[in-house]
Order: structure tokens, then sequence, then C-alpha cells
């Protein structure tokens, strides 16, 4: 099993080099961006539903610890 940091991958082909979560488009920052708004995990889940509950929950987490 894949841990969190292992599922964030970085492609220069892939939505501008921007951080996304492997094999989707779904950019770290969109999801840190939802966050910041006030949007709860279940919320962004609902919004991304190929996003994973624990994908959601570790980004937040590392957001967070990185502060």
């Amino acid at each position: 099993m894949l841990t969190l940091l292992e599922r964030i991958t970085i492609n220069p082909n892939q939505c501008g080099g921007r951080s996304c979560i492997q094999g989707m488009r779904i950019r770290v920052s969109d999801v840190l961006d939802l966050f910041a708004a006030g949007r709860s995990a279940g919320e962004i889940l609902e919004e991304m539903p190929d996003l994973k509950a624990d994908e959601s929950k570790g980004i937040a987490f590392i957001c967070l610890a990185e502060t």
C-alpha cells in the first residue's frame, strides 16, 4: 500500500507540473484551496468523488504540519 506522500506525484506533462494525486488530475493545491475556503473533508469528497478520504485528510495534515 502506498503512503500518502508516494501517492502525490509531480509530472511536468500533467497539470502544468503541479503536484497531483497519483493517476488523477486532482491537484493538491485545489484540495488545499477548498479546505482554506472552509469546506469539510466530506464536502470535498462530494465535489471530487475520485478522491479518497485518506488522501484529502492527508493533504490537510501535510499542510498543517508544514505551517
